[in-house]
């Protein structure tokens, strides 16, 4: 059985080629155009969010060591409606995240200078997918899909492998841009200069310049913890190890594209004109670098390619772990008898991200309007977490820290904050997102579970109002966040802070000591301290 174990190693390699997609190719050049140098403020801000988040989840995923168990987690503590609500935000930013790998494939493709490449500028049109670009990234979908279909060892000898190339050109670009082209006056010369669009640019590059899309795969090493060896211990290292490599990484590579991006182009344009195609190949092609703008536009193709293999692996588990909340088709979940893997599930998610990728065929779009349902789904982990010492103190924790007691809260009152970052009307159509699956849930409740309504309502209220809180001032809130500028910056801050402790409050009371755990007390019983 443990021959197809994934050890610590594989969890972080695995967790690494997630974290380590796309995003590391887009967002140093979008922050940078967002927030100036400041970006690299951007970035360790989205770090300590995401770090915060995590630790919330840590606690989680070593009591339920279960596949798929973000999807999980706030059932047992809150009932099944806040559980579906979770999972279905959470399953819908990672289905999303398939597709965005594979435009960003076909999308560099479409910008490879060669001659030899001329073919490929097909794929591409106004920055927009066309109808033989949609064909490829069909295809690409497809190998994502095989990879992950037989069985998880060679997901985990593929990941590991594309993960040591990730690894060593994002570092190498870093290495050979500072000793090439280390402007240090690009950094600012005074306060001024370094944060030329003020503290809110900090703010507003976090959330939309992938920065929070770059950080957010850390939870596959949570959703992949049934099939680790040593959960109890490896969940916990997994995370920590992962992210860590993850922030220095891109905070280095945001040093080193400012300090790289020539000085006449930043005073003739300002940041906001620094607009690359392919910003670190571009900049090594500047600075005479040729040998590097190759394997910058290889990696390019590789990165995407093997984050949107593990996310096959992740939203198919998530799929197949809603079952489990019994709101979507049993079948959906089954595993095949010789691999242990979710087949359905993983084909289910497929055709989906076909359809997503129809009708959205822009990166961009995918990545700014969809990925950020994510934190619907991530202000459950906290709420959950306390919930669970208040009504089982006596489940085994294997991670079980003094300092959830303020961690929680904070990281609460973040993901509020993150999905105000993401601005009007991305809000409103976060909430549009989550809504599109209630029906869903109401029929399979209506016809088959038929569990206490008011008890339900109770448990998700809390979910409901906040979402629509949080739209509603998004709409009303300063203008540089997309609103209206009825409540001007930074008291816009300030209101979502304060609403955010009330509603942590009401959520944490909202908590439901029903059969759900049940549920979890299976889970947790089969966990070792010592493991």
């Amino acid at each position: 059985m443990n021959k197809n174990k994934i050890s610590l190693f594989s969890g972080v390699m695995l967790a690494l080629s997630s974290l380590i997609g796309s995003g590391w190719l887009f967002g140093s050049g979008a922050a940078a155009r967002v927030a100036g140098p400041a970006a690299i403020i951007s970035w360790i801000i989205g770090a300590v969010v995401m770090i915060l988040i995590a630790f919330n989840y840590v606690e989680l995923g070593t009591m339920f060591p279960e596949s798929g168990g973000m999807s999980r987690f706030a059932q047992y503590s809150h009932g099944p409606l806040l559980g579906f609500i979770a999972a279905w935000a959470n399953w819908v930013s990672l289905i999303t995240l398939i597709p965005i790998e594979a435009v960003a494939c076909v999308q560099y493709m479409s910008t490879w200078p060669w001659e030899w490449a001329n073919w490929t500028r097909q794929f591409m049109h106004d920055g927009t997918i066309t109808t033989q670009g949609l064909l490829l990234v069909f295809a690409i979908m497809i190998v994502f899909t095989l990879i992950n279909f037989w069985s998880v060892k060679l997901l985990t000898r593929f990941t590991s492998l594309v993960s040591v190339f990730k690894l060593v050109i994002p570092s190498l670009t870093v290495l050979m841009l500072l000793v090439s082209g280390f402007q240090t006056n690009n950094l600012g010369q005074n306060f001024g200069n370094f944060m030329p669009f003020g503290t809110r640019g900090i703010f507003e590059a976090v959330a939309v310049s992938g920065i929070i899309l770059s950080y957010d795969a850390f939870q596959t090493v949570i959703n992949m913890a049934g099939e680790m060896k040593h959960p109890s211990k490896n969940i916990f290292r997994g995370v920590w190890i992962s992210l860590s490599i993850t922030a220095v990484i891109y905070i280095l590579l945001q040093v080193a594209f400012i300090a790289a991006v020539p000085t006449n182009m930043i005073a003739s344009h300002g940041w906001h004109g620094v607009n690359f195609a392919s910003p670190f190949a571009d900049l090594a092609v500047l600075l005479g670098i040729g040998w590097l703008s190759i394997l910058l536009y290889m990696d390019a193709f590789v990165s995407p390619f093997g984050t949107g293999v593990t996310f096959v692996a992740t939203s198919s588990r998530t799929l197949a772990a809603m079952t489990r909340n019994g709101n979507v088709p049993a079948w959906l979940g089954r595993l095949d008898r010789r691999y242990l893997t979710p087949r359905f599930a993983m084909i289910t998610d497929l055709l989906v991200a076909m359809v997503l990728v129809y009708f959205f065929r822009d990166w961009s779009k995918l990545a700014t309007v969809v990925s950020i349902s994510t934190f619907v789904a991530y202000a459950t982990g906290p709420v959950t977490a306390v919930a669970l010492r208040k009504m089982r103190p006596n489940f085994i924790r294997p991670f079980n820290s003094k300092h959830l007691a303020w961690v929680a809260p904070v990281s609460f009152i973040l993901t509020g904050l993150v999905i105000y970052w993401a601005m009007w009307p991305t809000t409103i159509q976060v909430i549009g997102v989550v809504l599109l699956g209630l029906p869903i849930y109401f029929y399979y409740e209506m016809r088959y579970t038929k569990r206490p309504l008011g008890q339900q309502v109770k448990g998700s209220l809390w979910m409901l109002v906040y979402l629509v809180f949080i739209s509603i001032i998004s709409y009303l809130g300063s203008e540089g966040f997309g609103g209206i500028n009825w409540i001007k910056y930074p008291y816009d801050f300030i209101v979502i802070i304060i609403a955010s402790i009330g509603f942590y409050w009401w959520a944490v009371d909202s908590r439901i000591d029903g059969d759900d755990l049940t549920a979890a007390k299976q889970v947790n019983d089969h966990v070792k301290l010592d493991d």
